[in-house]
């Protein structure tokens, strides 16, 4: 009788609160990845489902932003990419930075747009950014791809490209920036909460940080151009991101090992504390929201 008790007291699932102030459960997180699949899907489908071009839109605002930014920047501005063609140089920043502004954009606002179903039923809150970071990833290797069929393109022209070694890191550079844009959106969609117009300030924001990212231009130029203000991008973590994959992809530029290592420690950081914010705001966050 005792063992038949036992047996029916077993459950598969138990929810308990969290009573940890950092909480960072794989095991639940593999136990839901069905759903986490389910919210990757729907990123990908649902957006552009009813839409004329659909993920089309995924290849033409990279290309239009490149040849915006090449006429601007390099034909009016005289900015010079060395040998690098100034379109694929500005391509090779554009594809990174998207990435990047995808995933920040998209967690800012988790709490707010989620705000239904995280009020019907439980499951891993942290979820929900992940699938962000994840449909983005997806996004990222169809901008990729456009980057490639234009390398082959210059290439076969006569334009001298060559890949550097260093390329085998750059899924890893990539990781980075998607950790650095999840940290960053889980700490806005938490304030986000109970300030309502810090979401407004999301995309001015991540316009003007583009400008000192280092996205159409190397950050040498800065430093030469203008040195006074060269420390803004020197300190900007996302600048050495998208230097050292044009570094990686193009074999221009620096690489800088202290950049990078500093790169990581305020991506891990920003992940970090970003998570402990994130924890800390889904408690009581369906009170405010």
């Amino acid at each position: 009788m005792n063992n038949k008790a036992d047996k029916t007291n077993e459950w598969l699932f138990e929810i308990t609160p969290k009573n940890k102030f950092f909480s960072l459960n794989f095991k639940e997180i593999w136990q839901y990845r069905d759903l986490l699949f389910l919210f990757v899907k729907r990123d990908i489908i649902t957006v552009y489902k009813q839409t004329v071009l659909g993920p089309l839109w995924y290849l033409i605002q990279p290309l239009f932003t490149s040849i915006t930014f090449t006429i601007i920047f390099n034909n009016v501005a005289g900015i010079k990419t060395g040998s690098i063609p100034p379109f694929l140089f500005n391509l090779a920043g554009i594809m990174v930075w998207n990435y990047f502004t995808s995933c920040l954009s998209a967690t800012s606002d988790t709490f707010k747009s989620n705000a239904a179903i995280f009020g019907k039923v439980y499951f891993p809150r942290i979820i929900t950014p992940l699938s962000v970071v994840i449909s983005n990833l997806i996004k990222f290797g169809i901008q990729f791809g456009i980057f490639i069929f234009f390398y082959i393109f210059y290439y076969f022209q006569g334009t001298n490209l060559s890949l550097n070694a260093a390329i085998f890191f750059f899924p890893v550079l990539i990781a980075f920036m998607g950790i650095l844009g999840l940290g960053l959106g889980m700490l806005i969609s938490s304030m986000v909460t109970k300030y309502r117009d810090l979401n407004n300030l999301v995309g001015f924001g991540i316009q003007l940080l583009m400008y000192v990212s280092a996205v159409m231009y190397p950050m040498e130029l800065i430093k030469e151009k203008l040195p006074r203000f060269g420390w803004i991008v020197q300190y900007n973590p996302l600048a050495y991101v998208i230097e050292t994959s044009r570094y990686m992809l193009l074999n221009t530029g620096n690489i800088s090992v202290l950049g990078l290592l500093y790169t990581m420690a305020i991506t891990l950081t920003v992940f970090f504390g970003g998570l402990l914010v994130f924890n800390k705001t889904e408690k009581s966050f369906i009170d405010t929201v």
